[in-house]
């Protein structure tokens, strides 16, 4: 581990987790957030940011130099599905255009609580119609990280049940995919995660869920099919409580013949990409994950 995520940690479990676990309110949060990534995350030079609206969600375009309009990645941030922002992942996500090419498209799709479930999955799966009304889907690669990453997956499994067209290729950082917490590393690793408080969990899902079911596959996409699922590339770090979301639903993919890259990381923070820039490990994963879009098959004319 370089001496900067080593730092980066030591900050995130003296601050950052003590902020996440004593913060009561969602816009608390949300202040919080949106501030510390104004002041940690910043682009590369050269990057633009655009405005704008698909299937009645608002969107952030970011694009970075060289980045081709007709290859898309449509990235949905996480926050616990009550913070977060196009704002607050657009650097990382314009440092990811740089690398792959591909514009970047940010949906800020409904927060709980003033929109709790199936809200920000009915905006997903918004966006991803109106992008491919609006050309061949093989031309989108889905991402997301935490609840993004979760709602990332729980829209291929969407898209997967409804028979529409799959994308070229899905990616995660760190995914929340089962909302009953039913994996061993939550309890595992509640102190060795430097960020994530454990004693937040279930404050969020009351707010997402407001009562619905946790294990419907919209909210849980462990719980999903996947048959005929596109590829997928999923990064977690060992000492996270969400470790075995990762692990569990790599083999849960696997087991329907999904194509799956899984990478499994020592020690490194809750998506650790968001510091590109500022950490070794950042840069590396963000370059390894380009490569793997890269290699996926090319859109169509």
């Amino acid at each position: 581990m370089s001496l900067r995520a080593s730092l980066i940690n030591i900050s995130l479990r003296t601050f950052e987790k003590r902020r996440l676990r004593r913060t009561e309110t969602p816009e608390e949060l949300r202040r919080g957030f949106e501030r510390s990534a104004r002041l940690f995350f910043h682009a590369p030079r050269g990057s633009d940011f655009e405005p704008g609206s698909l299937g009645g969600v608002s969107t952030l375009k970011v694009t970075g130099p060289e980045a081709r309009e007709d290859h898309l990645l449509l990235y949905f941030h996480g926050g616990g599905y009550v913070m977060g922002s196009p704002a607050t992942h657009k650097a990382m996500l314009a440092r990811l255009s740089i690398l792959t090419g591909r514009v970047a498209l940010l949906p800020d799709y409904r927060k709980a609580p003033e929109h709790p479930f199936p809200a920000a999955i009915d905006d997903a799966l918004a966006v991803y119609n109106g992008l491919c009304a609006e050309g061949e889907a093989s031309r989108i690669v889905m991402g997301g990280d935490s609840a993004g990453g979760g709602l990332v997956l729980a829209l291929l499994g969407e898209i997967c049940a409804k028979g529409l067209p799959q994308p070229a290729g899905v990616f995660a950082f760190s995914p929340l995919t089962d909302m009953t917490f039913s994996g061993e590393s939550f309890s595992e690793n509640a102190r060795s995660d430097v960020m994530l408080p454990v004693s937040r969990a279930r404050d969020m899902e009351e707010k997402y869920l407001a009562g619905a079911d946790p294990a419907d596959p919209r909210a849980s996409p462990i719980l999903a099919g996947f048959s005929g699922a596109a590829p997928v590339w999923l990064a977690v770090g060992d000492t996270e409580i969400l470790r075995d979301d990762t692990r569990r639903m790599t083999q849960r993919l696997r087991k329907e013949g999904v194509a799956v890259t899984e990478v499994v990381e020592h020690d490194l923070p809750h998506v650790w990409p968001l510091f590109q820039g500022l950490m070794p490990e950042a840069n590396a994963t963000l370059r390894d994950l380009a490569g793997w879009i890269k290699a996926l098959s090319p859109p169509s004319a």
